[in-house]
């Protein structure tokens, strides 16, 4: 090689000694299995090295799958505001070049099922391959949390983008891992409902159960029976203004949830807990009256006119619209705290109301009470109170979703101080909503009798995301744990650790949890 002056001789050197200082660079050592990851995974393999994300980095597919690729633009979406990288969108049938993704659904492994995934990182390649496109969504979050608190930032951060090496072998113990919404005591807007499923979506939850219909208000268009959003929407508790979602709005809460393939399913509560539909429509009231629109917080005071056909016109009515909007194979009936609805009425109506779902080609959902009727085949019981119709759904041969409230219910307030939240089941700090297993909970039932575990957060006493953010975190990360992850595999004095190290993540985010003097929040 020749140079004609000392200029280009100096370019020359300049320019190799770059290369050969990125050649020589080595990948950062880091423990995989130190990393702080919730649900904590059934099986990690630390290499002890690192991949790092990178400018010129790309996710590849394999096929033309469309779910598997909208999955790839998912991951995309996520990583590019912070990281600033365009992490271009690939197909390729064979592992790509050194520094790239792989996203395969080339697993034979019987053992993940739909949801679960296997992660293998390596210094050259990132690869995440499962059953399903819903298992590489999961696979997603856990690589999520493999990365620095600040890829959730909106901005472009300075990083580096590093993952610690090795392979994670993962799945969830139940196949129902949810939370429930209740946008009827105060109203939340379709962009709060999104946020909420973004959340619940991180950790890896699968099911969001809106409550639709309270005595406070009725939130969903139901084109045949108007004045059910009219009048039974304007209101909430405290006397808010309230509000609705038209069928349009809750069609794109169902396709928003279906891309992070989480099925909505939606609840009208019945007989009781219906105030807000007689203030409506009146003459579905036994004594024909109107009701003032309620803006408290009791219970137990309404029903609908259990001997009025009228009253099963609406109902067939009300199903039949929301049954033809909702994708999943699961309506919510309701059907608790029906004081003012005696037994010999509530067992033939719920026997009634099972056979209009069942027309209408949807599967019945209930709360616990349900029990107390004769459950059809497939029929769900949500245990939330009592032992004893937790009990006689198991000898009707019903499948239980467990939703204790001492335990599980995130409107509780965690001790005497909490600004929001009530405590008629208990107070819930941290280490009880944490320290409690489904399978220890009703004599006789165990994970054959479990659909999975629901958080539900009841909105008495919150208004707003901001507010309800407090009551969520940080107790939803431990319930979507004990709904994943091998009941051997965890324990509170080790989950705790985990949970505080979460904290960077939260403040990213912007969530306004609640700090716990229980849990070593790291800085």
């Amino acid at each position: 090689m020749r140079f004609n002056n000392w200029v280009q001789i100096l370019a020359y050197f300049s320019i190799l000694s770059m290369f050969m200082t990125v050649s020589c660079e080595e990948p950062t050592p880091k423990d995989l299995g130190n990393e702080a990851l919730i649900p904590k995974p059934v099986s990690i393999q630390a290499s002890g090295s690192s991949f790092a994300i990178k400018k010129n980095t790309s996710i590849y597919v394999k096929g033309d799958n469309e779910d598997l690729l909208k999955t790839a633009n998912y991951l995309a979406e996520v990583l590019r505001p912070a990281t600033g990288f365009p992490l271009e969108i690939a197909n390729s049938d064979t592992w790509p070049a050194s520094g790239n993704i792989y996203l395969s659904l080339e697993s034979s492994d019987a053992e993940l099922g739909t949801e679960g995934y296997q992660l293998d990182i390596t210094e050259d390649l990132v690869v995440l391959k499962a059953n399903a496109a819903s298992g590489i969504f999961r696979g997603i979050q856990t690589l999520r949390q493999l990365l620095p608190a600040s890829i959730e930032a909106k901005a472009k951060q300075s990083g580096p983008w590093e993952i610690a090496s090795g392979t994670i072998k993962d799945y969830p113990r139940f196949g129902y891992r949810g939370a429930m919404l209740d946008v009827a005591r105060h109203f939340f807007t379709v962009d709060e409902v999104k946020t909420f499923i973004d959340y619940i979506a991180s950790y890896k939850l699968n099911t969001l159960h809106l409550h639709l219909s309270d005595d406070q208000g009725w939130r969903i268009e139901i084109k045949s029976w108007p004045k059910l959003a009219e009048v039974g929407g304007s209101s909430e508790v405290g006397g808010g203004e309230g509000g609705f979602f038209t069928q349009e709005e809750y069609k794109d809460i169902i396709a928003y949830a279906a891309d992070r393939f989480i099925t909505v399913i939606p609840e009208i509560d019945m007989p009781g807990h219906t105030n807000a539909i007689l203030a409506s429509y009146p003459e579905l009231n036994c004594s024909g009256k109107k009701p003032e629109i309620y803006t408290g917080i009791e219970v137990g005071f309404s029903t609908l006119c259990t001997s009025n056909e009228k009253t099963y016109e609406f109902i067939d009515d009300v199903i039949r619209e929301l049954a033809a909007i909702t994708p999943g194979e699961y309506l919510h009936i309701g059907g608790d705290e029906t004081h003012a609805t005696e037994l010999k009425d509530y067992i033939p109506f719920v026997n009634r109301v099972q056979d209009i779902v069942h027309k209408h080609g949807k599967l019945v959902m209930g709360w616990d009470e349900i029990a107390q009727a004769t459950l059809k085949k497939n029929t769900i019981a949500q245990y939330w109170d009592s032992k004893e119709n937790a009990e006689k759904a198991l000898k009707q041969n019903a499948k239980i979703l467990v939703s204790p409230a001492k335990n599980i219910y995130l409107d509780m307030s965690y001790d005497t101080t909490s600004k929001y939240g009530l405590h008629w089941a208990a107070y819930i700090e941290i280490d009880s909503s944490y320290q409690w297993d489904p399978e220890a909970l009703v004599e006789g039932m165990t994970a054959e009798n479990i659909l999975g575990i629901e958080s539900p957060l009841w909105s008495e006493t919150v208004s707003d995301m901001n507010e309800a953010e407090w009551l969520i975190f940080p107790r939803l990360p431990g319930h979507a744990e004990i709904g994943w992850s091998p009941r051997d595999n965890r324990s509170w004095d080790e989950y705790r650790i985990r949970l505080g190290r979460q904290k960077a993540r939260f403040d990213v985010l912007g969530i306004n949890y609640y700090p716990s003097k229980q849990i070593p929040w790291a800085e």
